[in-house]
C-alpha cells in the first residue's frame, strides 16, 4: 500500500491506474479506523480493482466548541489495519495541503443540512460538503463508499453529488455493531468504562420505536416521547430523535412507507448518533 501526502502525487498515482483501465473505489475517513471503515473497504476492494482510502481530520466541519483538537488520530494504527485490509493506497493530506488558503467557497444543500444534526451543529454539513467535493475532484473514483451510520451526511452526499453532476457512483455499507448492538464510532472511545455499559441504550430505543411502527403504531410522536424521556432518565442528553422519509429526511407521514429512525444523544464527553431504516408494507 502507497501512502501519498500530496495531491500532485496522489494525481500521477490516479493517473497511471485511469491508463492501465483501472476502476477507482474510494473511501474517505477522518481515522482512528474501526471495523466499520474497514468493511467499507472491504466492500470497496470487491467492486473496484484499485482502492484509495482517505483520512483527514477537516477543521471545517467542527464548530468552535467541538473536538477538533482532541479528535483521537491514530495514523499509525489506521496505516496497519488499511495495509490489512489489502487497500492499494493511503491519502493522508496535511490541512495546509487541502487548504492552502481560507476557501472563500461554500456548499451548501439546503434544507438537508438544516435539519437533525444540522440544526444543532450549524456549518457542519457545509463543511463536509466542501471537503467531500474537493476530495471527489482530487481522486475522481468511479466508486464512492459511506457508512450507513451517517444517514443525513450520506443523504446529504447523495444530494450534492446529484445537483453537481460528479460523475461517482455512491455505495451505502451497512453499519457496523458491537455485540450490544452499539453503532461502532471513533467518538466511542470517549466513553468511560460506566458510559459504554449505557451506551447501547440508544439502539434498543430505536429498536422499540422501530418494532412499534412495524406492528402499526402510526402516532410517531407519542412513541418517539416515550424513548425520550426514557433515555433522559438513563442520563443520556437527546439532541434529536425523529421519524423521517429516508428519501429526503423530512418528518414522515402515516402513509409514507420508506422509514429512517434518527437519533442523536450525548452521554458524558460523547454526541453519539445511530439510526435504523425500515420499509412498511400494509
Amino acid at each position: 500500500m502507497q501512502t501519498i501526502t500530496s495531491i500532485q502525487a496522489l494525481r500521477s498515482c490516479i493517473r497511471q491506474w485511469r491508463q492501465a483501465g483501472h476502476s477507482i473505489g474510494f473511501v474517505p475517513t477522518m481515522g482512528n479506523l474501526h471495523a466499520g471503515h474497514l468493511q467499507m473497504v472491504n466492500t470497496a476492494k470487491q467492486k473496484a480493482e484499485k482502492v484509495v482510502a482517505s483520512i483527514f481530520v477537516n477543521p471545517a466541519q467542527f464548530g468552535p466548541d467541538e473536538d477538533f483538537n482532541s479528535y483521537p488520530r491514530t495514523e499509525k494504527l489506521d496505516q496497519a489495519a488499511l495495509l490489512e485490509q489489502g487497500a492499494d493506497l493511503l491519502f493522508l493530506p496535511s490541512v495546509l495541503e487541502m487548504y492552502p488558503q481560507a476557501p472563500q467557497t461554500t456548499i451548501t444543500v439546503r434544507d438537508l443540512s438544516a435539519r437533525h444534526c444540522g440544526a444543532n451543529r450549524p456549518g457542519h454539513f457545509d463543511g463536509v460538503a466542501l471537503v467531500v467535493c474537493k476530495l471527489l475532484n482530487i481522486v475522481q473514483p468511479d466508486l464512492l463508499f459511506l457508512g450507513e451510520k451517517d444517514y443525513q451526511q450520506l443523504t446529504l452526499i447523495r444530494r450534492m453529488v446529484g445537483d453537481l453532476n460528479i460523475a461517482v457512483e455512491i455505495h451505502g455499507v451497512p453499519t457496523v455493531r458491537e455485540a450490544d448492538g452499539l453503532a461502532m464510532s471513533s467518538r466511542n472511545n470517549y466513553l468511560s468504562p460506566e458510559q459504554r455499559q449505557m451506551a447501547p441504550l440508544l439502539y434498543q430505543a430505536l429498536c422499540t420505536v422501530r418494532d412499534a411502527i412495524l406492528s402499526g403504531d402510526r402516532d410517531y410522536s407519542s412513541i418517539v416521547d416515550q424513548q425520550v424521556r426514557a433515555l433522559q432518565q438513563a442520563g443520556f442528553a437527546v439532541d434529536y430523535f425523529n421519524v423521517s422519509r429516508s428519501i429526503d429526511l423530512l418528518p414522515a407521514c402515516p402513509n409514507d412507507s420508506n422509514l429512517v429512525i434518527l437519533l442523536a444523544a450525548k452521554l458524558g464527553g460523547a454526541r453519539l448518533i445511530d439510526n435504523i431504516c425500515l420499509q412498511i408494507n400494509d
